[in-house]
């Protein structure tokens, strides 16, 4: 990367882009949080309300909903409401394909490996396509090392979550 390409990915966004992300992280978060309300609290089967399966999921919907309602406000701070403000160039061709690719990879995770295939090989598979589609990009230098790289990284990363919540949780997973 040139100097001048170095400076305009470091380049700051429009805060309103910063509202329009708070904005969707809210929504995000707080349906996370409804979604893990309805869930069940197995209090008839003799557990207790700490032991609900939407603990976790809805506190971290929580922080989430709270983080953005920050980000929100600091973006009106910095003048997103303002009219007339500056706005253009907020997203380029490369930010939403990047977005793309880790929506694509988190759906095909979730909703297609988990469940299909063991746990640890479609974390396995997750973590090392994740990693190659964004170190992909950074040229054909190298690229087999951090295609190898990548592999142990998958590797690793689905053995030890599931060796953590199997073994430390006792929590089997699908």
């Amino acid at each position: 990367m040139t100097e001048a390409e170095n400076a305009a990915e470091r380049a700051k966004l429009p805060p309103r882009v910063d509202l329009y992300t708070a904005a969707v992280l809210l929504a995000l978060g707080l349906g996370v949080v409804a979604l893990a309300w309805r869930m069940p609290t197995f209090v008839e089967q003799s557990g207790t309300g700490l032991t609900a399966p939407g603990i976790v999921p809805g506190f971290h919907g929580l922080v989430v909903a709270l983080l953005s309602v920050l980000l929100g406000l600091r973006a009106i701070r910095q003048g997103a409401l303002k009219r007339g403000t500056a706005q253009a160039g907020a997203w380029s061709r490369e930010d939403a394909r990047q977005l793309g690719t880790a929506a694509l990879l988190g759906v095909l995770y979730a909703g297609v490996l988990v469940g299909r295939v063991p746990f640890w090989l479609a974390a396995s598979l997750f973590v090392f396509a994740f990693t190659a589609a964004f170190e992909w990009q950074a040229g054909p230098i190298g690229r087999t090392r951090r295609l190898i790289e990548a592999a142990l990284l998958g590797l690793a990363t689905g053995g030890l979550v599931t060796l953590v919540f199997e073994q430390l949780f006792l929590v089997r997973l699908p």
